[in-house]
């Protein structure tokens, strides 16, 4: 992918996520519990939705970050159980590169194995906060894969921030935004990400602790 359009495309993403993050309006809470809150709202990308995830968790925005960022033999694929396997299909700087991501079946097997090919941008802000920005991209060096479903990653990631006062706790907020593709049923999709992301955060809870004691 041509460095220039790889980073005018991941920038771009990375504004919008700052958006999604400050704008309040329009969110509905779908879930709710153990310190978490999802929402959602229509997406403007394609016909599905963006969904919003925040809650506290214990540990400090470098060693969240160190659970969750995007890395060949990272944390991510030990802790995440939608997530099993992660490869770099071209490293463009060292915070900016194109990646590959395999997904289980799910959902009772209603969902098949999903793959993703992503631009995906780490910023760091000043205020302490470290941030991913991906988007569904194509590559020449990964075309479809026998045994996986290709589905697209509208702008998404998340926000690991800082709490005034706090050290050893960060905020983190998430936002996913899946077009798993296939012929799924609308119902299984909304029913799949809420119950999802409330599980990313507590999965992700035992791993801050169990990697960073």
């Amino acid at each position: 992918m041509d460095p220039t359009l790889a980073a005018q495309m991941s920038e771009a993403v990375a504004e919008k996520m700052l958006r999604y993050r400050r704008d309040t309006a329009g969110w509905k809470i779908c879930r709710e519990g153990n310190g978490v809150s999802v929402s959602w709202r229509p997406s403007v990308e394609f016909p599905g939705n963006l969904y919003r995830g925040e809650g506290i968790v214990y540990g400090t925005p470098e060693e969240v970050w160190d659970c969750v960022k995007p890395a060949v033999g990272g944390l991510r694929v030990k802790w995440d159980e939608n997530v099993t396997g992660f490869e770099i299909i071209q490293s463009i700087t060292d915070t900016l590169c194109v990646s590959r991501t395999s997904t289980p079946s799910a959902a009772m097997k209603l969902i098949s194995p999903r793959d993703f090919v992503d631009l995906v941008l780490v910023k760091r802000y000043e205020d302490g906060t470290i941030s991913s920005n991906a988007t569904h991209v194509e590559h020449p060096l990964c075309p479809p894969k026998p045994g996986f479903v290709r589905g697209f990653n509208h702008p998404c990631g998340c926000f690991c921030e800082p709490l005034p006062g706090e050290p050893t706790k960060t905020n983190l907020v998430t936002f996913f935004h899946t077009d798993l593709s296939g012929y799924l049923p609308q119902n299984v999709v909304d029913s799949f990400f809420p119950r999802s992301m409330t599980r990313f955060y507590a999965n992700l809870q035992k791993a801050v602790k169990q990697f960073h004691e």
